[in-house]
């Protein structure tokens, strides 16, 4: 498959040979000359099949009969066990289900109900939106399937049809819808934000969110809020300009713009860069934010400044890169920011999952956000104010800087890019935890469970050329423990006010599928060789695993059809980013949805 495209089949070209069938002569006379075979005149002919389509559209009913998604539902989050809205699962991106049926006791009978291909090669990063018995998945390459929760079956689906020359950094990712009364969105690779009717599939409005032969693209699932839904871009690797925007999900317009780096002289934040080396580009926003109704706020992260790993004419913290940004949700205007790593020359970004959480932190509520960032750190701010309060190392290995009382690193200087590296750098650029996947909170238990990479690099130092539409990186990661082999990872749980790691469960492969966690006190996850598996909350005890396939990027759901209980992940990596994560590599390609059921008693 083009790595461009989206479709997995094309026109087909038949070639047809048409061939003399007369009966054979008889025999020739001994005297005479041997005969000579007729000769075929006809040209062969090329027939053209006609073009699969692009769009399944339903006009038969579907679901339950439930109206359109409500604010209210919405703010519920998974407080209704019979769907799952958001991504993050509520607006605190806890990823915590209420489901007590999912405990020790039980996970070991899980068994598949069901199962769904995509149809596409490259990660199947997706985390399933449930409701009124419909599950919407989107895929690798812009694909769209409206599902029945309970069976499987397909109701309706879109399959975006994207230039040959779309720029793409990281894989052909998608990582779901957002849905707001019965409107379903989808971003795409194309850097377009696409609105379906949540029954039919038929399309409501498109938009162009950025030209994507600048570079952008767009990977991460609309984040609904009122009567917005907000998205970012990625493209941080081509040097484009980050930025994030709202737009009114009835009409596609936009509603406003909230550039993550300075576009100006005078902006805030220019005098963080060197000159104007602002405008080189970088600070993508693409992954999820988090919103708390009680101060209306919401939060939003940002990834790693342009060029990559030489930041020699960038001088500066180079603001607001690898942070994160409280806003007004009405304008998007800044309420506060926190940066994680000032100027970043090791592509650790800052987009890493934030959760909101309210905490006893040293004696003291505090109302928090929380995130175990990309360089190996777990950060616990106050989300009133964006105060730092503590920063505590979750990775086993971590040597590139340690953070003073105000939460900046002190970076050591053997860590920095060389032309000729000679220092084993702890995280590599991958992380720790990535953006790219989710963990999960237990609230119950005050547990976070971070699942990460433990794979050093060296970072080697390239010459900065920009062209537009063009990979702007300056350099690259030398592979160090992939290549000898070292690579692992780690389901981390995490004290959430202390930072303190109560247990690690070890996987021979990095570990980088999402978490779910829920009420009954289990954890479900995947690995790279192609596992879900089940622990016990309290212990990382493995209490069920199942071959899925393929390696295990997407985020696990639970939900409720019924008196059914189910759990959703899908199985399917791309070869590339696994071997250079330094993950198993013989597992063929494919997405594949699994769909797995408690028996009935």
């Amino acid at each position: 498959m083009a790595r461009g495209r989206c479709r997995a089949f094309g026109a087909i070209a038949l070639v047809v040979l048409m061939a003399g069938c007369g009966r054979s002569a008889p025999p020739p006379a001994p005297a005479a000359a041997p005969a000579t075979p007729p000769v075929n005149t006809q040209a062969a002919e090329v027939v053209k099949l006609p073009d699969i389509p692009t769009q399944w559209t339903n006009d038969k009913p579907i679901g339950s009969g439930a109206p359109g998604v409500t604010d209210a539902q919405l703010l519920a989050g998974t407080a209704d066990p019979k769907q799952w809205l958001l991504y993050g699962g509520d607006y605190t991106n806890q990823r915590f289900s209420p489901l007590k049926q999912l405990s020790p006791a039980t996970v070991p009978n899980l068994q598949v109900a069901w199962i769904f291909p995509t149809g596409t090669f490259g990660q199947f990063e997706v985390s399933p939106v449930v409701y009124d018995g419909i599950m919407y998945v989107t895929s690798s390459y812009n694909r769209i399937f409206a599902l029945n929760a309970a069976t499987g079956e397909l109701y309706w689906r879109y399959d975006r049809k994207l230039p040959e020359d779309t720029r793409l950094c990281c894989g052909p990712v998608n990582r779901g819808v957002g849905i707001k009364g019965d409107t379903v969105m989808m971003a795409t690779l194309d850097a377009h934000l696409i609105a379906f009717d949540r029954l039919s599939g038929k399309i409501k409005w498109d938009v162009e969110i950025a030209n994507y032969k600048d570079g952008y693209s767009a990977t991460s699932a609309p984040f609904v809020l009122g009567n917005n839904a907000i998205i970012g871009v990625a493209g941080g690797e081509y040097g484009v300009k980050g930025f994030f925007d709202a737009y009114d999900i009835e009409t596609g317009k936009r509603v406003w713009r909230h550039y993550t780096m300075p576009q100006k002289p005078g902006d805030p934040g220019a005098d963080s860069w060197a000159g104007t080396s602002y405008e080189a580009g970088g600070t993508p926003a693409w992954t999820q934010g988090a919103y708390d109704k009680d101060t209306n706020t919401l939060y939003w992260t940002t990834g790693n400044p342009g060029p990559d790993w030489n930041g020699d004419d960038r001088a500066g913290d180079n603001l607001f890169a690898d942070s994160v940004m409280a806003v007004d949700p009405a304008t998007g205007d800044m309420k506060w920011y926190f940066q994680f790593t000032p100027h970043d020359v090791w592509d650790y970004d800052g987009n890493t999952q934030i959760f909101l959480v309210d905490i006893n932190f040293k004696g003291k509520p505090v109302k928090a956000l929380v995130q175990a960032d990309r360089n190996g750190y777990y950060y616990i701010l106050d989300r009133t104010t964006g105060q730092f309060l503590q920063a505590t190392q979750y990775v086993e290995q971590l040597n590139w800087a340690t953070i003073d009382d105000k939460g900046r690193p002190i970076v050591n200087p053997k860590a920095m890019p060389d032309e000729e590296p000679d220092t084993r750098v702890c995280p590599g650029n991958m992380g720790g935890m990535n953006g790219a996947w989710t963990g999960a909170l237990n609230p119950n238990l005050k547990t976070l469970f971070i699942p990460a990479i433990e794979a050093c690099q060296q970072f080697i130092k390239g010459i900065p050329i920009r062209s537009k539409g063009n990979p702007y990186m300056a350099g690259l990661p030398e592979t160090t423990d992939v290549t000898a082999q070292k690579a692992y990872g780690n389901l981390n749980a995490i004290d959430v006010a202390t930072g303190e790691i109560r247990w690690r469960y070890r996987d021979k492969d990095p570990m980088a599928g999402g978490v779910l966690a829920t009420a009954g006190g289990v954890v479900i996850t995947g690995t790279g060789d192609g596992h879900a598996i089940a622990l016990d909350a309290t212990n990382g005890k493995v209490l069920w695993k199942f071959k899925v396939g393929g390696g295990v990027r997407s985020q696990p759901v639970a939900y409720q059809v019924g008196n059914d209980t189910f759990v959703a992940l899908g199985a399917g990596n791309w070869a590339t980013i696994t071997a250079f994560q330094g993950g198993t590599v013989n597992i063929p390609e494919g997405g594949t949805l699994v769909a797995f059921k408690l028996p009935s008693k």
